[in-house]
């Protein structure tokens, strides 16, 4: 990810102004808010700009992924060259879905705000519609999971706490 991160800074960063590249890669599966955050330490972009425009571009897709990637899934099945590529991010769905099935809310919280590579904002919402997980309580699932890998990556990307309030 710190190499998808590198790139988009120095190859962006010199197109369009920080901000908009931080809230393009916050935007990105994969990267979301964590690479954001890394790509706004590389620009030093100041923590208190990053943070809300990296949760603004983490949280923006979530609602239409909830509302329509299960349409968008049954529409890409029909072709034959997109069929296995969606059952499989659909499996590892389902799979990931088995661990948060009693306690849904906050296991879902966790699964997107622990910082590990096949979490995050945009599996969350593909857990939560494959559980046909209530919208409201997904949102607000998914929203504080992202608020909590805010956290872990501001403090992994600007540093250790002392650094952070400079």
């Amino acid at each position: 990810m710190e190499s998808l991160a590198t790139w988009f800074a120095n190859t962006l960063g010199q197109k369009i102004s920080a901000e908009a590249v931080i809230f393009i890669v916050s935007m990105i599966p994969i990267l979301e808010c964590r690479g954001g955050l890394l790509v706004a330490s590389l620009l030093k972009v100041n923590i208190w700009r990053a943070v809300p425009i990296c949760i603004l571009g983490n949280v923006l897709p979530i609602p239409f992924l909830l509302l329509f990637i299960r349409r968008i899934f049954t529409w890409f099945k029909k072709f034959r060259w997109s069929r296995p590529l969606v059952e499989k991010l659909e499996n590892r769905a389902r799979n990931k879905s088995k661990g948060l099935a009693n306690g849904e809310f906050a296991g879902l919280m966790l699964f997107v705000g622990v910082p590990l590579p096949g979490t995050g904002g945009w599996t969350g919402a593909l857990v939560a519609s494959l559980m046909e997980m209530d919208f409201k309580r997904a949102i607000l699932s998914i929203f504080l999971g992202i608020l909590i890998a805010t956290l872990i990556m501001t403090v992994v990307s600007y540093g250790a706490l002392g650094s952070i309030l400079h």
